[in-house]
């Protein structure tokens, strides 16, 4: 558990006063002809293969085997499967797909006649931006998952189309596949032909998720109207973190160009006064975050631009919500803070990730669970933070740094932030001007859906390499 001072856990309420200052899916009708040219051949595999699990896994490659292109948006598969009860509920989610997990929908229906091994179905789906199948391609690899809503454990051994042996991709006709509501793949359970293309009849189970916010930071400065329209805060008012008395500066965020591309630069400042210290913080406006992944590309530096070393600086990358009362219990905060001089007691450079369940800023009382690395980050690093139903976990370069228990899971949505500020001026006794700067690359964010650090790299290397600089399709909560 992580014990720090007051003065550093007292930014969280401080910071929270400054910050808080759908695309609906439309089924294109296809004509008989266009159908009757294409076919369908659907592999599957599972990588949960016991008779008991804690979530299905059903992982699918849809191929086109016709003599036309196929759009993918009227596809649609069905995995059926035997409820652990009636009155179960059930949650998909998209852990990885070729074609990007924001294309691909599933939801839960029931069968016209239930049978002993089939009395649900999942339904996979793609939305119109998931384009189109030449004739002989698939959609490559598609890891999905089911589960009950409860987290209870699931008993697959009944279920129609569960095959614990297949755990390698290989044609699998206990699924059926449907184009423009014909079924052209698979047996479905007795009775059942899914020839009906009304759809999934549960309209209490959402998709799973998918929904992203990316932001490439290629704006002109913080004046840029862009910034206010993506639903960005760059911070002027008053207030902690930090020295008291210091100035939270705009000016200071600026949209420099490093090795050929924009990065968005905040830019700590002093002359060893308050009246002198400039701070910067960068804020989402809308707290509407909560599961799903967080990831940013961050360069922190151990030594200033300019002028004599040794301040008590953190430089971050968050995500917050408001303390409504001291050690209220529906808080959450998740924390990258790196420190490069030290402070809170460190005597070096010390990075922190933690997950805050809650805390009281008076008397200071701290519930909170934290991991720590005493050792130089200066430098690109690529940080990505996932948050499931089951655990929070932090990624520094690709390698898991810290698992943090369900305990500090967040109950509502946050923000996302960066800001660079200095603790204290305890650092040093130096008078002379300095200045330190943090970088930001990126960030993104993923609704409900956990995926790896490679899977973010390939992700935004998509926006990038489609010229997309700024997506944000996640709804308010």
């Amino acid at each position: 558990m992580s014990n720090r001072p007051p003065t550093g856990r007292r930014r969280v309420a401080l910071a929270l006063s400054a910050l808080l200052g759908g695309t609906a899916l439309v089924a294109v009708p296809m004509s008989a002809p266009a159908a009757a040219a294409g076919g369908l051949a659907v592999q599957y595999r599972t990588s949960a293969s016991g008779a008991t699990a804690d979530q299905s896994e059903p992982w699918f490659k849809v191929r086109n085997t016709g003599s036309a292109s196929v759009q993918l948006s009227q596809v649609r598969i069905r995995y059926y499967f035997k409820a652990d009860s009636a009155s179960a509920g059930y949650r998909f989610a998209c852990s990885w797909a070729v074609k990007g997990c924001a294309n691909v929908t599933g939801t839960f229906g029931t069968p016209a006649h239930p049978t002993a091994t089939a009395d649900r179905y999942l339904e996979i789906g793609f939305t119109s931006t998931a384009g189109a199948l030449a004739p002989g391609a698939d959609t490559g690899d598609m890891q999905l998952r089911f589960y009950q809503s409860s987290w209870q454990t699931l008993n697959q051994a009944d279920d129609y189309s569960f095959n614990g042996a297949q755990t390698s991709y290989a044609d699998w006709n206990k699924v059926t596949a449907q184009l423009a509501g014909t079924t052209v793949w698979g047996t479905a359970p007795a009775g059942n032909d899914p020839t009906d293309p009304t759809g999934p009849t549960d309209p209490t189970d959402p998709p799973g998720g998918g929904q992203a916010l990316f932001d490439d930071f290629t704006y002109a400065s913080y004046t840029d109207p862009a910034i206010s329209a993506h639903g960005w805060n760059v911070r002027s008012n008053s207030g902690g973190p930090g020295v008291p008395g210091a100035t939270w500066d705009p000016s200071k965020v600026t949209f420099p160009v490093v090795s050929g591309n924009k990065v968005m630069n905040l830019q700590t400042s002093t002359s060893g006064t308050a009246e002198s210290t400039r701070q910067t913080e960068v804020v989402s406006r809308s707290t509407k975050f909560k599961n799903g992944t967080y990831a940013a590309r961050v360069r922190f530096a151990d030594a200033p631009e300019s002028g004599p070393d040794g301040d008590h600086l953190v430089q971050t990358f968050f995500t917050i919500n408001d303390l409504t009362a001291p050690m209220a219990d529906d808080y959450a905060e998740y924390d990258f803070e790196y420190l490069p001089n030290g402070g809170w007691g460190e005597p070096g450079n010390i990075l922190y990730t933690t997950s805050w369940e809650t805390y009281n800023p008076d008397p200071w009382q701290a519930v909170n669970q934290h991991t720590e690395a005493r050792q130089s980050y200066a430098g690109w690093h690529d940080l990505v933070l996932t948050i499931d139903s089951g655990s929070i976990k932090y990624f520094i370069d690709g390698q898991l740094f810290g698992t943090h228990d369900a305990q500090y899971l967040p109950e509502r949505p946050m923000s996302i932030n960066f800001n660079q500020w200095l603790i204290d001026l305890a650092g040093q006794t130096a008078t002379g001007a300095r200045a330190y700067n943090e970088q930001v690359d990126y960030v993104l964010h993923v609704k409900d859906q956990v995926l790896t650090p490679a899977q973010v790299a390939a992700k935004v290397a998509a926006y990038r390499g489609a010229g997309t600089g700024f997506v944000d399709e996640v709804p308010a909560p």
